[in-house]
């Protein structure tokens, strides 16, 4: 529990349920050295238990690692291959909050983020997009996520030098979530 209270217009206390068809999970990775590779992952699932302080709200979500996606079919079996992710043994990626800060005017996530089973504590910045009512009466919340990890962390070491010296893939991953969802009634 946290002493501190902050409002957020349009706020509402409920637990909250993304919506898959509006959200995603994307990443950008340095390739080469010169340039970067973006893909996504499909959410799998996603609640929000939001208490009526926005900063005692926790969050779960999984990814399912099978739906990588970088426009291209060959790279894409391989992230899934046990040289990156093993996607037979390790189908999901999941992420579960351990606190909710509000410093300096951003709203921050901190929790455990696991891959390949390795877990690492990290911490998301939050900008919130709004909330609405949508056309059939679902209330509704729209956020954006963003962190940085090392991914040779995580057991995501594959890498090859370059003749031109460096590696083909960097460490250093961004990862963004836009996100939508709605309260449960």
């Amino acid at each position: 529990m946290t002493d501190t209270t902050i409002e957020i217009p349009g706020y509402k206390a409920g637990t909250w349920v993304l919506d898959p068809a509006h959200s995603e999970v994307t990443f950008s990775v340095r390739h080469m050295m010169i340039s970067k590779v973006r893909g996504f992952f499909s959410v799998a699932s996603a609640t929000i238990i939001a208490p009526e302080n926005p900063l005692e709200a926790r969050v779960e979500a999984t990814a399912d690692v099978a739906s990588i996606d970088t426009k291209d079919e060959g790279r894409d079996a391989h992230l899934r291959s046990a040289d990156f992710f093993d996607v037979e043994t390790y189908p999901t990626i999941s992420f579960v909050s351990t606190g909710v800060r509000y410093d300096d005017g951003d709203f921050l996530v901190d929790g455990d983020l696991t891959i390949k089973d390795v877990t690492k504590a990290v911490t998301f910045e939050v900008e919130f997009g709004g909330f609405g009512t949508d056309p059939w009466g679902n209330y509704k919340a729209g956020a954006t996520a963003k962190t940085v990890i090392d991914r040779e962390e995580f057991g995501l070491t594959w890498n090859t030098a370059l003749e031109t010296g460096g590696v083909l893939v960097g460490k250093d991953v961004t990862i963004q979530l836009d996100l939508q969802g709605s309260i449960q009634a």
